[in-house]
């Protein structure tokens, strides 16, 4: 584990930037500082060709004829001609224009690379690359990631790469192989030494390719052991309630109270839950399903099988709004049986509660329904038996866990999410739990219209609004609330509930409006006004992503929508299309927007598929992004990308589960090399997947 100075070109000075830059304190961390990609610096274009390349870096050759500098204070530019047989091209710099003049020699022949940009009618390339003729390098050359303080260090990527050639002469590059031939001759993969060799500095495409390939899946090979392998200890470790009765809080749900035919995906996860409840072992599963898929009436039917096997049940929402409503829901479901159901959140009131925590422990309540309230230690249930986590995302692990100690013997878990999330991530963030997915609606739900409009067509749509209002429907309007506190947030919510006022005015019109920094009584009495058709429109920012349920509204205009994720604009778009009506989301964006936005905008008119909107959502945002900053980097992948590699996510599992049917405890003579990477791997890594 050499330090990071000792490398030939580095030093004290440097190796502190590679430090806290990136992370790079030894030899080793170096070399496992991957490329992201692949120049092929041995093709030459034209400046005559840019016009047909743009957005994509090109290499020409040629010579600068003259250079000026223009504008002035923070608009002060060094500009040059650059000239090719095929014609003449504006190189400029916003910086560093001192340096820059003294290392340029003007009609001297040079490779230029970078990539051009279309100014007015004309073109040219800002901070390009320039090295003289005599010094290019043909071939492929790797693209490492930089960062602005590396490059001021001239350690941009072509400094990172001759820091490469120097590590490479300085050691011999020598790995052990700890994959075993069999595995590398089934899947075609190169040797470790190959692969570290190639990835650094390959001579074709092919060879990057090959490189990449081994090194990915080694290292989530690696992952989907570890996280087998915890599942496993965790499982030999879980004692768990055996629920063997089907009794007659379920049967009389479901044969008297059932409010439609369960769909074939709902029968199917009950059966996966049934079949957990009676192995001895602790449940922990996750239940996935889209908005409106049914999965509080699996969850309700989950509960009811723990009343009947003795126990209580109880059910945790991230918010007090979501909170009311499943124990409004879970009543209306339940009206006509002799079950008490309790509703526990910040707001009740302390008499209320005296009363509620008799009832719990002494057994008289069987199921309770709360917030982050629940975690209280006054919070004691005579015997728990299973509890069950909505919207789990928006919970810490450590809230999480001090669910199960409600209990000596920890009561079964389901977590229960709206998001849906890509089947890589799910078999990666989750790899320890088992995963449930409702993946079909019920009957007589409809799928959403949705549509995508600038601003100048602002008009149209407050017409298609009236249109509907007048048939008797409701409308949502939401807007951007990214920080509670930001007041450019909360203007524009306020000069959108003005102009909104304005044009629906009273009184043919009443306009509800709801936002995070109203005391929660008045949230609540708007909230309502709108539930019971008091109001035709509510203005709102995202505190209705969850938690309100009105089938009769069927517009949804969400202001800004590029501001939103992919998986907030579903989530708020299943705020409609609750009721027999046909329903529709209009997404709303100013006239110019980035290429990402115009991507999710195209994505959510084409699907209402939760499962397809996640798998874009991921690609774009990246999996930390999308699972909440509370697990993003937790993987600290080197080279696999989860966006990107989900096939090979799909392989590694799939080799990982042969190996250990084949050997358990990896004890044969050629699982030697995995063994010690994974007992490596189990030390070192925290066991972040686990529920407690």
């Amino acid at each position: 584990m050499t330090p990071i100075e000792f490398l030939k070109g580095v030093g004290p000075k440097r190796a502190e930037v590679l430090k806290k830059e990136i992370g790079v304190h030894t030899f080793q961390d170096f070399l496992y500082y991957f490329p992201f990609r692949y120049v092929d610096r041995s093709v030459f274009h034209q400046i005559a060709d840019i016009p047909e390349m743009a957005n994509t870096p090109v290499q020409l050759k040629g010579r600068i004829t003259g250079m000026r500098e223009e504008g002035a204070g923070r608009r002060k530019r060094l500009v040059a001609n650059f000239q090719d047989t095929s014609g003449m091209i504006q190189l400029v710099w916003f910086k560093g224009a001192q340096w820059i003049k003294k290392s340029i020699k003007i009609n001297e022949t040079i490779v230029l690379y970078g990539k051009a940009a279309q100014y007015g009618n004309k073109w040219n390339i800002p901070h390009p690359e320039m090295t003289p003729i005599q010094q290019h390098e043909k071939g492929l050359q790797p693209v490492y990631p930089s960062t602005e303080k590396l490059s001021a260090s001239h350690l941009d990527s072509r400094g990172l790469h001759k820091l490469q050639l120097n590590l490479k002469e300085q050691v011999p590059i020598v790995f052990e192989d700890w994959l075993p031939e069999s595995i590398l001759k089934e899947n075609r993969l190169i040797t470790r030494n190959q692969a570290m060799l190639w990835v650094h500095f390959p001579k074709t495409q092919e060879q990057a390719e090959a490189a990449k390939l081994r090194l990915k899946f080694e290292e989530l090979l690696l992952l989907q052991l570890e996280l087998l392998v915890r599942k496993k200890i965790a499982l030999t470790k879980s004692e768990g309630f055996i629920y063997d009765k089907v009794g007659t809080n379920f049967n009389t749900f479901y044969e008297k109270h059932l409010p439609f035919e369960l769909t074939g995906a709902q029968k199917r996860v009950l059966k996966e839950i049934r079949s957990d409840m009676t192995t001895g072992h602790h449940m922990n599963r996750l239940l996935q399903g889209d908005v409106g898929s049914g999965k509080t009436l699996v969850a309700l039917l989950t509960m009811l099988l723990a009343l009947d096997n003795g126990f209580q049940a109880t059910l945790m929402a991230p918010t007090e709004i979501l909170a009311i409503q499943h124990h409004e829901s879970l009543k209306e479901f339940l009206d006509g049986m002799e079950i008490k159901v309790g509703l526990l959140t910040g707001s009740t009131k302390q008499k209320d509660r005296r009363v509620l925590h008799e009832a719990l422990q002494n057994g008289e309540m069987q199921l309770l329904i709360g917030t982050h309230a629940l975690l209280e230690d006054t919070v004691q249930f005579k015997n728990l038996g299973l509890v069950v986590i909505d919207e789990q995302h928006r919970f810490g692990v450590a809230q999480r866990a001090r669910m199960w100690r409600k209990n000596t013997t920890p009561p079964h878990v389901l977590i229960m999410t709206a998001t849906p999330i890509p089947r890589t991530l799910a078999m990666t963030f989750y790899g320890d739990l088992d995963v449930s997915v409702i993946d079909e609606l019920p009957p007589g739900r409809k799928p959403i219209t949705t549509v995508h409009k600038k601003d100048e067509q602002r008009l149209r749509v407050f017409g298609f609004m009236k249109e509907e209002i007048a048939k008797g429907r409701q409308v949502y309007i939401v807007y951007p609330l990214i920080h509670e506190s930001e007041k450019l947030d909360y203007n524009n919510l306020m000069e959108g509930y003005e102009a909104i006022q304005r044009a629906f005015p009273l009184p043919e019109y009443r306009v509800s409006i709801v936002h995070g920094q109203q005391k929660p009584a008045d949230k609540e009495f708007e909230m309502n006004r709108f539930v019971r058709g008091e109001t035709q429109i509510m203005v709102a920012t995202t505190v209705i992503e969850v938690g309100v349920n009105v089938p009769n509204a069927s517009v949804m205009v969400i202001e800004s929508a590029e501001r939103f994720g992919l998986s907030q604009l579903h989530q708020l778009r299943g705020r409609v299309g609750r009721g027999a009506e046909k329903s529709f989301c209009i997404l709303m964006t100013g006239d110019k927007i980035s290429p990402d936005s115009k991507k999710r905008m195209n994505t959510m008119v084409r699907t209402n598929d939760g499962f397809e909107i996640a798998e874009v959502d991921l690609q774009l945002r990246g999996p930390g992004d999308l699972m909440g900053t509370q697990q993003s980097g937790v993987l600290d992948l080197k080279i696999a990308n989860l966006a990107r590699d989900g096939h090979l996510v799909a392989l590694a599992r799939k080799v990982a589960i042969e190996i250990l049917q084949d050997d358990p405890n990896l004890e044969k003579e050629d699982h030697s090399g995995l063994r010690g990477q994974l007992i490596h791997a189990l030390k070192s890594r925290p066991d972040w997947g686990k529920i407690a």
